[in-house]
């Protein structure tokens, strides 16, 4: 059986992924590439120390699990094949086929042009533009790189670990915030903080190992509200602890109540969503086969729609971030209606192979 509780956690986070990056392109914190705060406070940054430590910890772990329940049925050589071409493909050959437009709209916010030579010739700058624009794609080089480790790792791994990892009880499982925490401290990108390569690639391998049990889910089902609980009141401690300092980065990122509250809200979130989530409905089911679009083109069109109120207007906070959020959303779900039609650049893009014709597959 499909375990609907995790398309729903899939599409719910990345929907809260495209909700963080409308506050924070305004934010007036984490100042990297954003258009920039509209007063020397701001309230509604609080959204940032809510959701940044955990969702993409979350969306690890649910690859890792996805990843699990994918080779059950298929050869490590069809994993391969298949991750190459979903992850691979788009954040290497769709960045130079569209990762330009992003890099041009990141490098007019953080005005990068004006402190460049006049001189640079046109397909260096085009190779600029490229490496700027990478963008949200980091989540897919990490995803595959992980992915590939796996799949030599399952050449010497005959599943006694992952039998063994059946056997976590709920003491296990919350010990286990230990070695995400040490995780954390290792293997860090220094300037570009969000290649969080130990944290990231803790997750996944719990995804894979330990969570892909449902057994395991079901032990945690059972204190799902003391998990919640605990969530709120370490998410709170955080924000009143943090609040004003830069949340992506040193040392609040990888601190002790950063990382609890990280690990115990995405534990919260696998029981609630396994005990009341684990369904589909018809606007689940969309946004189910679309989240991936929307995440990798959300990020341009709401970033273009902040330059351009920026630059040629006046327009309130309110209505900024009202004409961004729908920038993002219906934006993003846009662009994926019209280049997943495209022959050649959705493969490039967004990794979707060519579909055969309807008759060849009757014949097969």
């Amino acid at each position: 059986m499909r375990r609907h509780y995790l398309d729903n956690i899939r599409w719910i986070t990345v929907a809260l992924v495209v909700f963080y990056h409308v506050i924070y392109i305004y934010n007036g914190v984490a100042t990297f590439g954003v258009v920039g705060p509209f007063q020397e406070k701001q309230y509604q940054d609080a959204v940032l120390y809510i959701l940044y430590p955990w969702f993409m910890l979350l969306l690890f772990i649910v690859a890792g699990i996805s990843s699990r329940l994918f080779l059950e049925k298929h050869t490590v050589k069809e994993f391969i094949r298949s991750r190459s071409r979903k992850l691979l493909v788009p954040s290497t050959i769709g960045v130079f086929v569209l990762g330009w437009a992003q890099g041009y709209i990141s490098m007019q916010i953080s005005n990068a042009f004006e402190q460049m030579p006049d001189n640079i010739p046109k397909v260096v700058m085009y190779f600029i533009m490229t490496m700027s624009g990478i963008g949200v794609l980091w989540f897919a080089q990490l995803l595959w790189l992980f992915s590939m480790i796996l799949a030599f790792i399952k050449k010497f791994e005959k599943g006694k670990l992952y039998s063994l990892c059946s056997k976590a009880n709920i003491a296990v499982v919350l010990l286990l915030i230990i070695p995400v925490y040490l995780s954390g401290l290792v293997l860090n990108a220094p300037v570009i903080t969000v290649y969080r390569f130990g944290f990231y690639g803790m997750g996944f391998f719990l995804g894979y190992f330990v969570f892909a049990h449902e057994e395991v889910i079901d032990r945690i089902v059972k204190i799902r509200f003391i998990l919640s609980a605990a969530a709120v009141i370490l998410g709170a401690v955080n924000l009143v602890l943090n609040f004003g300092k830069n949340y992506a980065e040193p040392p609040v990122l990888n601190g002790v109540i950063t990382v609890a509250y990280a690990y115990i809200m995405c534990l919260a979130i696998f029981a609630m969503a396994k005990s009341y989530g684990n369904k589909t409905t018809k606007v689940s089911s969309f946004m189910s086969q679309r989240s991936f679009g929307l995440y990798v083109f959300h990020y341009l069109t709401m970033s273009a729609a902040a330059y351009l109120l920026n630059k040629y207007s006046q327009t309130p906070a309110i209505l900024c971030y009202l004409i961004v959020l729908i920038a993002a959303y219906f934006g993003g779900l846009l662009m994926y209606e019209i280049i997943s039609r495209i022959p050649i650049i959705r493969w490039c893009v967004l990794g979707i192979k060519k579909e055969k014709p309807k008759k060849a597959i009757a014949d097969k």
